[in-house]
């Protein structure tokens, strides 16, 4: 995007701003885990504490939303209270994108919308939950998420506790290869299932540090090997859940979903309010913990990718 553009339609906040004309590492952050995916006051409390981690390992954090059109890059305090409080805000993916800032709406940035505003911006960090990816029934319904071609097309790193376990998550595996994806498991061997350490895939490539990831995707970059990455980064092993409790819940709601005719961009929120209520909310809980997480990992990969 042009200079010109770029004022015409996006704020930096001023501590983004800063961090960028300096040099400094800055780690992108989505907001419908904000706006959709937790209940107040935890999910403000959250995006706080999420922040502070990427401070505290020496980088900046810029959430990113649309607030009345305006595509910000960094929310200030009483910004991040209005997408953690408001009750008009979109879940915003690549195609409801122009439509939310034309129209002078609110728009929760979802992995896909992140990864556009990251493009657009020009971070090469971004540190969420868990991305989307191919939905189970996909063979029938063709319910991809369009983070994975987001994925497949801009040079941003992306760190997940990997993919939902409410998917496929071989055929997620599958797609990625085919879009030439790396998937990086950050000390591990195996896909983490988002709620757990393992889902039984194994990963082509294990990486033993932050330094590692960063170096990886330098390298890809260079190469001009254009594209992201993503770097798979379990659930701390003392807020995993019970697997076959997990996989319970979510059989039931796939059920439920069905018989309610639920799809498209409603089926993600539905699925793990679900399995929220299956598991007497800790599920909610451990969503909190890998978000920590992969904020601590996102923040020293930055970090080292800026040396």
């Amino acid at each position: 995007m042009n200079k010109e553009n770029l004022k015409k339609y996006v704020d930096f906040s001023d501590e983004v701003k800063k961090a960028m004309e300096e040099g400094r590492p800055v780690v992108a952050l989505e907001s419908t885990i904000i706006s959709h995916g937790m209940p107040y006051p935890m999910n403000l409390e959250t995006a706080k504490a999420v922040e502070e981690i990427i401070r505290k390992e020496g980088a900046t954090p810029a959430t990113t939303a649309i607030i009345n059109g305006r595509i910000k890059v960094g929310l200030s305090e009483e910004e991040l209270e209005f997408m953690a409080t408001s009750k008009d805000i979109i879940k915003c993916s690549r195609r409801d994108y122009p439509y939310i800032v034309a129209n002078k709406l609110n728009g929760g940035t979802t992995v896909a919308s992140t990864i556009i505003t990251c493009a657009i911006a020009g971070i090469k960090v971004f540190v969420t939950g868990g991305i989307g990816g191919v939905h189970r029934g996909a063979e029938k319904t063709f319910d991809i998420s369009r983070d994975l071609q987001e994925l497949a097309n801009n040079e941003v790193l992306v760190v997940c506790a990997g993919a939902k376990s409410i998917l496929d998550i071989g055929l997620t595996l599958e797609y990625l290869e085919t879009f030439g994806v790396p998937v990086l498991g950050m000390r591990t061997e195996e896909m983490p299932a988002f709620f757990t350490r393992k889902s039984g895939f194994k990963l082509d490539y294990e990486v033993k540090s932050e330094e590692e990831a960063a170096n990886i995707a330098r390298t890809k970059w260079d190469l001009g090997l254009n594209g992201g990455l993503v770097v798979a980064n379990p659930i701390p092993e003392e807020s995993q859940m019970d697997e076959d409790k997990i996989n319970t819940a979510i059989r039931e709601a796939l059920v439920e979903a069905e018989e309610k005719g639920i799809h498209g961009k409603e089926t993600t929120p539905f699925l793990l309010q679900k399995v929220l209520e299956a598991t007497e909310g800790k599920s909610l809980e451990a969503n909190i913990a890998l978000v920590k997480h992969n904020a601590e990992v996102g923040a020293k990969i930055a970090v080292a990718m800026n040396k």
